[in-house]
């Protein structure tokens, strides 16, 4: 009996090795299986209720015509960001159902794009961005729309260099403007590869550089408020959970003393 229960205390202090040695791995495996590209850092304020505004028409104005946020509802976004219903409503609905009724303020964020014109007109199917914030992370979302570079081997003219050979084109170009990618000499080895070192512009657009990176930094930011909408309010209680834990263990701490003060 006691050999028995040494095996098995040997097998679970195997078991939690191995399981922190993963969780210790799990970042460099995610950084081997991803870009090369260095992420830039995202501005990002989930508690900046101006910014979310700022992002939520910028998502209505350039991403929402193909890509659905379907685990969202406008009224939702409406209550959320402080926003009457039509205000919303001007902003981000801009399409009807399958039978042409209009949209309602309760419904989810959905698009008339269907998988298959998306794959005749992309090669693939469009994503749903309703998560891509929470599974990629906001520096990578910040970063992909930073990187589109002109690439005329590309059938929409444009590639991307934290998504390589990416089917979707540069929606933002107006805005910011035609890079072109600026490649360095680097050895492997024995054999002289060229490396993308960074971009040049060739066009500008509408838009500054700065002005540039705050518009991609307010639909960053957007984008990691739909991901987890509920952030904001668990951030909230969780403060107030510590300091009821702070309470508690004085109270605790206070009975504690009051039992063993005859012990000692």
């Amino acid at each position: 009996m006691k050999i028995a229960s040494m095996k098995i205390a040997n097998n679970m202090k195997k078991s939690i090795v191995l399981l922190i040695a993963a969780v210790m791995l799990m970042p460099v495996m995610a950084s081997a299986a991803g870009s090369s590209v260095k992420l830039e850092s995202a501005p990002i304020d989930i508690f900046d209720k101006e910014s979310l505004r700022r992002g939520a028409k910028a998502f209505g104005d350039y991403c929402y015509s193909c890509h659905a946020a379907s685990f969202m509802r406008f009224n939702r976004i409406a209550k959320d960001l402080e926003m009457s219903e039509d205000e919303v409503r001007e902003m981000l609905i801009h399409t009807r159902g399958k039978k042409g009724e209009p949209t309602k303020i309760g419904d989810l964020m959905k698009v008339s794009m269907t998988p298959e014109y998306a794959r005749s007109a992309f090669g693939t199917a469009v994503p749903d961005l309703s998560l891509t914030a929470r599974a990629r992370g906001a520096d990578w979302v910040y970063t992909y729309l930073r990187s589109f570079y002109v690439d005329d081997s590309r059938p929409t003219g444009f590639n991307n260099a934290v998504f390589p050979d990416v089917g979707m084109p540069n929606v933002l170009w107006a805005l910011q403007g035609l890079q072109e990618p600026v490649y360095k000499k680097v050895m492997h080895g024995d054999v002289e590869v060229e490396e993308l070192e960074g971009f040049k512009m060739a066009q500008p657009g509408k838009l500054s550089s700065a002005e540039y990176d705050m518009f991609l930094g307010d639909l960053t930011n957007f984008m990691v408020y739909i991901a987890e909408p509920v952030q904001v309010e668990r951030r909230s209680l969780g403060w107030k959970v510590l300091l009821f834990l702070v309470v508690l263990f004085g109270f605790a701490y206070a009975l504690k003393k009051e039992y063993w003060k005859d012990v000692h």
